[in-house]
């Protein structure tokens, strides 16, 4: 009776169990190549894959497996040299997936040449193909997913024939699954190796029996054979410990031995690496089992007993295998295993920087070419035109594109080392490229720039600058010669004149100047077309008399000739000392006049260079990276921690700037703002000292790691974007002179210990000087996706420039997204053109889920409506930094009265 009583309990649980979760929710079934959609002998609903991937051709397949005649749909890409993507949907609820695909060949091309070719998901390359080796072939993964879309790739590889593919599946899992004894594996995803019923041999486990549509292969292919199996004692069991939720008739069966102490299973592995194994018991023995638990002969676990009625498993990681050997080694009555799974671990490379991509897919769109770019530009392989060292951007090429100019969001390659823009019609001066502070070869050749500009002296790592072929005019400048890395100067065939700097005669350098009007070291001559390879050897001054007779007229010439020329040497010579005696005062009273500004800029100290490199521990913490330079944590002698901001140019040149930046933060005192507290101005060094903000970057919280995420509910937001307006109003209307910020973004607003925000980075600021100004012209700068697109037209600067920048990020705030994505459809790709329509009529579907369900309607909607006035393309149609703070203050408002009156009601 008892055991009729488990019988029936286990049905129910069982059938419940199949109904609750098997409904299909999320599953997404593509048959590749296929042209109609279809329910399998499961009930599983297939669709085409044409709304996936619109390249490759299609075909059908005629087979047979061993048992029957099949006919199967497949895609496949001739000649291909690039990855082909599936780009999936992904419920941004979803966190693991597991995904399965099936390649079939059999000779449809009639060619007998199975092919070989890669898939890789997202950055990673997960898996290698070799359909010589197994027809059909399939591959399944469990795959971390944080983005809305997951790209699913074959890639192409040298003799490889045509990639082709059957079917595609997308199943979510268990939320949590599959993570338990990773925690020194971050950053890895898994390849199912095996996954055993173990005592089942009839057949494979799928679905509905398993909800989430794992496949269990039937246990009678493994050495050795030599235990009992086929147990089936159904019992009532809970199994909700387990994340996994294998299913119960799966745990119902088990491998259980019998005769002998030791039960073993010999799994080969396709590879060596790294893999995760589980192992599931349950009791369904009315006994107390115990044994010890070992992995290619090393003891994972002593006296591991199962409980009767009770489900447990075993979390085990193996480094650097290429087979295992799993045994269980009996201590009283008989070892037992119920079910196991082997997945190899396969890394995910990091992603490239959310300003990294959004600056590529802005010069993608500016050249009006597709250029292929889509996902990440490093992983799993390069963009074509980009080099990268791991998820670095180091190397970019687009030569033989029509580019034009130079647009300032090549400033935000920070990691650039290579730059080739030869041959793409750049005109006017070389500009927007100050802040490749890495940069050690640029190639500007052959195009039709007529000026230096002034940034190219920021560039301290440059190794070679290739301007050979272009319109330059004027003079070279002296601060090139002042690189103290660079080795090669190519100036060919341009329109310079006038002696080239002394700075530049060093054995280490070489310059090319023939084809200039005239370009050498020397000051009283010039041969056209001169070239100049070893600037430290000058070639011998010859001069040619024609024989004549002599006669007193011409041996008084010659005294006359002398007596001036020597006259014309004191008076060079003389004008020498004259300029060396004025430079030298000139540095000395501008050195006077700096340390007198020093005492009276108010800086709260003016910091040596011995005391920054104490502070910083001899700047040990890297804690941020700029245009300006890395910020390094530093610690006060009282006790103070700061913010160290480091200048990376070596030859202390643009000092303007710096002397400007300084001014103005010494005159900004506001709690919603970054404090300064100082500053180095020392020989080659140039650095700032500011309040460190335990809290990270707006940034961070938004779109970091899980390490760095706090959650931001929407009152936090709201107060966030409040303090942030509050230091902007500040800027624009409370700080004389008027400051226009020009860099407003997620990454710029700080938060301290109390997530109290505040407004950093000021290296970009503009000071409105006139009382009745409307704007400032100037050059464009600021970041892709934050930018005002009025100003990016005009070059006109405005306090509504900064309102749209900090639209963006109200937008962001209430979207969860970053303002440029590369994942998505192309009409998502920019959140201020995709979220506008949805606010405008009152749809709020787009907010970020995580604050779904935990707002006051009027509060998100007041709020969204300012974000979309700020985002207006034209200025004159945005509200003032003013009446965004005062819409924000009372949507914050609005948003605790709701709380309030939750809590009440609780």
């Amino acid at each position: 009776m008892e055991l009729w009583d488990s019988w029936v309990c286990f049905c129910l649980f069982s059938c419940f169990w199949v109904l609750s979760v098997c409904d299909q929710d999320g599953f997404l079934s593509l048959s590749c190549g296929g042209s109609n959609s279809f329910n399998d002998s499961s009930g599983i609903s297939w669709i085409p894959d044409t709304l996936y991937i619109s390249t490759g051709k299609t075909t059908t397949i005629n087979y047979n497996d061993g048992t029957s005649s099949l006919n199967v749909s497949a895609r496949f890409f001739p000649d291909s040299r690039d990855r082909q993507c599936y780009r999936i949907p992904v419920n941004n609820a979803t966190s693991l997936l597991l995904v399965r695909a099936k390649f079939v060949y059999k000779n449809y091309d009639r060619l007998g040449i199975p092919p070989t070719f890669s898939v890789s998901l997202g950055t990673a390359f997960a898996a290698a193909v070799k359909l010589a080796k197994n027809d059909p072939w399939t591959e399944e993964f469990l795959w971390t997913v944080n983005k809305d879309t997951l790209p699913f790739c074959l890639n192409s590889i040298p003799n490889g024939g045509s990639p082709i593919i059957s079917s595609l599946e997308i199943r979510p899992l268990p939320e949590g699954a599959y993570t338990s004894g990773m925690s020194d594996f971050p950053d890895k995803s898994l390849r199912k190796s095996y996954r055993v019923d173990c005592g089942y041999a009839n057949g494979s486990i799928q679905y509905p029996i398993d909800p989430y549509d794992r496949t269990w292969e039937a246990d009678n292919n493994f050495t050795p054979f030599h235990v009992a199996t086929g147990f089936k004692i159904q019992l009532s069991f809970n199994q909700s410990s387990l994340m996994e939720k294998p299913p119960p008739a799966v745990l119902q069966t088990g491998r259980v031995l019998a005769r002998r102490n030791m039960l073993t299973y010999n799994l080969p592995l396709d590879a060596l690496g790294d893999y995760y194994i589980i192992l599931y018991f349950a009791g369904i023995l009315p006994v107390f089992p115990s044994f010890d638990v070992f992995l290619n002969g090393d003891v994972v676990k002593s006296n591991y007993t199962v409980k009767s009625s009770e489900v447990s498993a075993l979390y085990l990681t193996r480094k650097g295998i290429s087979s295992l050997n799993v045994t269980l080694k009996s201590i009283s009555f008989y070892p037992q295993i119920n079910a196991f799974e082997v997945y190899e671990m396969v890394d995910i490379p990091s992603e490239a920087s959310s300003t990294t991509v959004s600056a590529l897919q802005v010069i993608q769109q500016s050249t009006g070419w597709d250029l292929g770019w889509q996902d990440d530009p490093c992983s799993p392989s390069p963009w074509h035109h980009i080099g990268c060292d791991g998820n670095l951007v180091t190397s970019l090429d687009l030569s033989d594109i029509n580019l034009r100019s130079i647009s300032p969001t090549f400033g935000d390659l920070l990691d650039l080392k290579t730059l080739d823009l030869h041959n793409t019609s750049l005109t006017g001066e070389i500009q927007n490229l100050g802040s490749l502070q890495n940069l050690e070869k640029l190639n500007l050749s052959f195009n039709k720039l007529t000026s230096f500009g002034v940034e190219l002296e920021n560039l301290a790592n440059l190794q070679i600058l290739d301007l050979q072929n272009n319109n330059l005019q004027g003079t070279v400048p002296e601060s090139l010669g002042e690189l103290e890395d660079l080795h090669l100067l190519n100036l060919e065939n341009n329109k310079l004149q006038g002696p080239l700097p002394e700075s530049m005669k060093k054995e280490s350098l070489e310059i090319r100047t023939s084809g200039n009007l005239c370009l050498t070291f020397s000051t009283t001559s010039c041969d056209d077309g001169a070239s100049v390879s070893n600037p430290s050897i000058e070639a011998p001054q010859v001069t040619i008399i024609p024989k004549k007779k002599h006669s007193s007229h011409n041996s008084l010439a010659i005294i006359l000739g002398m007596v001036g020329g020597a006259l014309f040497a004191l008076l060079m010579l003389s004008l020498l000392v004259l300029l060396y005696m004025t430079k030298k005062r000139y540095a000395a009273s501008y050195t006077s006049g700096m340390e007198m500004d020093k005492r009276n800029w108010g800086a709260a100290k003016v910091f040596s260079y011995k005391e920054i490199k104490a502070a910083t521990s001899k700047f040990k913490e890297v804690i941020g990276k700029g245009s300006f330079g890395s910020v390094y944590l530093g610690k006060l002698p009282d006790g103070k921690s700061v913010a160290v901001k480091v200048r990376f140019d070596k030859t202390q040149l643009g000092a303007d700037s710096f002397i400007n930046e300084v001014h103005l933060l010494s005159k900004i005192r506001h709690q919603n703002l970054v404090s300064f507290e100082g500053f180095c101005y020392e020989s080659k060094h140039q650095i700032l000292v500011y309040e460190y903000l335990p809290g990270g970057s707006l940034a961070d919280h938004l779109y970091g790691t899980n390490s760095q995420k706090i959650s931001l509910s929407w009152v936090r937001r709201l107060k966030i974007a409040v303090d942030a307006a509050k230091g902007l109003d500040y800027l624009h209307n409370g700080s004389e002179p008027r400051i226009i910020h020009r860099d407003i973004k997620c990454s710029n607003i700080l938060l301290d210990e109390e997530m109290n925000a505040k407004v950093c980075d000021f290296g970009l600021s503009k000071i409105v000087t006139r009382e009745d100004a409307t704007h400032v012209t100037t050059v464009v700068k600021g970041t892709a996706g934050y930018l005002d697109p009025e100003y990016y037209s005009t070059q006109q600067l405005t306090e509504k420039s900064d309102v749209y920048s900090f639209g963006v990020v109200l937008l962001e705030l209430i979207c969860g997204r970053e303002p440029l994505s590369h994942s998505g459809t192309p009409d998502s790709f920019n959140l201020v053109l995709w979220a506008k329509p949805y606010f405008q009529a009152g749809a709020f579907e787009i907010v970020d889920e995580s604050i779904r369900g935990a707002f006051d309607p009027e509060s998100m909607k007041k709020a969204a409506y300012i974000a979309v006035k700020s985002v207006e393309r034209y200025a004159s149609q945005r509200p003032t930094i003013a009446e965004v703070l005062a819409e924000l203050k009372e949507a914050y408002n609005i948003q605790l009265r709701f709380l309030e009156s939750c809590e009440h009601e609780i």
